[in-house]
């Protein structure tokens, strides 16, 4: 027995050392068998790296281009990342995690070669400053609060410091984790989860969109009005699109009624992974800022976008996209509420057309 454990792989992408791995499992392997024959799936680790990216769901996805880059630099890294959605993480994340205290305290037991913090939270920067790493890029904690770990990170940190220079910003969110974490964006694309197929009772041979109605409870000064919603879906359905509302618990009424009062489908809300089994379903996704918007980009949907708090140049919509802002000037810059409600200016005449363009080529 001290024989076999002393010619264990633990340097093995697939080894885990509390459970047996999948090459076993499938297979029935062992680390090295009885004629001293290493396993044919032995794949050797020489980096650990480390992601810290515990944000909301969106925010998450729309970093999985990192991966992609360091999958390039790091071939044989293992890819360690902690979150607080780990069900969104694709499958080329080696160890995705869940932010809990009891895996603080195995992150706490591993050396890392290269450690990323792209939040700039008091509890992600705690974490960084905790992390042992040999290089560390991002943010980390000093005398409680967040501040950059070298200057990759300083161009981020202050445009979420001051309006003024977030305003002035021409670089996407891409641009600026890339920057942070020592690479230049090359135009890499999100890596999504594998998506379920659910059955949706859509109808054949026709062009569905999507119409994501809300944008959480904390950011209202994004909402586009409810009858502006009901004349779009039958703009829509005028010209035989199939208007399909999403959204979450939190929408399930307010879609009720546009759809009670404008005849477009509407199913319900759902677990993450079949919403996202949904969102695939459709050709375009009409939405604001919000986690849609992000499944949308993963899932390589054309997109309509509304925005008119944040700065246009954050987006990055591979060229799939129309950004469309309000007519008049809003004065709700990054605020919850908006004194003037300007999205009021945005027309449907605008989103109509968008949608109309957008799709010009499109095949049921």
């Amino acid at each position: 027995m001290k024989k076999l454990i002393s010619v264990l792989k633990l340097d093995c992408r697939y080894f885990r050392g509390d459970v047996p791995c999948t090459p076993h499992k499938r297979y029935g392997v062992h680390c090295v068998d009885a004629r001293r024959h290493v396993c044919r799936y032995y794949d050797k680790v020489d980096k650990r790296i480390l992601i810290i990216k515990l944000g909301a769901i969106g925010d998450v996805i729309r970093t999985t281009p990192l991966l992609r880059k360091l999958k390039k630099e790091y071939k044989k890294a293992e890819i360690w990342w902690i979150t607080l959605t780990p069900e969104v993480l694709p499958a080329v994340v080696d160890v995705p995690i869940s932010f809990t205290v009891q895996n603080i305290l195995v992150l706490q037991s591993v050396h890392f070669d290269v450690a990323f913090n792209l939040d700039k939270d008091r509890e992600a920067c705690a974490l960084m400053s905790v992390i042992s790493a040999d290089v560390k890029k991002g943010y980390t904690l000093k005398d409680g609060k967040c501040i950059p770990s070298d200057r990759g990170a300083e161009h981020k940190y202050l445009t979420g410091l001051f309006d003024d220079i977030s305003k002035k910003n021409r670089k996407s969110y891409q641009q600026e984790i890339f920057e942070i974490s020592g690479f230049k964006f090359g135009g890499e694309k999100y890596i999504m989860p594998q998506v379920p197929d659910h059955r949706w009772d859509l109808p054949k041979n026709r062009i569905v969109v999507g119409l994501n109605t809300g944008c959480g409870g904390r950011w209202t000064s994004r909402l586009w009005p409810d009858e502006y919603w009901i004349e779009l879906v039958r703009r829509l359905r005028r010209k035989h699109y199939v208007p399909l509302l999403l959204g979450g618990e939190q929408e399930h009424k307010k879609n009720q009624a546009i759809a009670r009062r404008s005849q477009a489908l509407y199913f319900g809300y759902f677990p993450l992974s079949q919403f996202m089994s949904l969102v695939n379903r459709c050709e375009i996704i009409v939405t604001a800022v919000t986690m849609a918007m992000h499944i949308a980009i993963g899932l390589q949907k054309k997109i309509v976008l509304f925005n008119n708090i944040f700065n246009k140049n954050e987006f990055e919509l591979y060229g799939r996209g129309r950004i469309l802002e309000p007519d008049i000037a809003c004065n709700c810059y990054y605020s919850p509420s908006c004194p003037n409600d300007c999205m009021r200016s945005l027309s449907v005449d605008a989103v109509f057309d968008a949608c109309e363009q957008l799709l010009k080529h499109s095949k049921p």
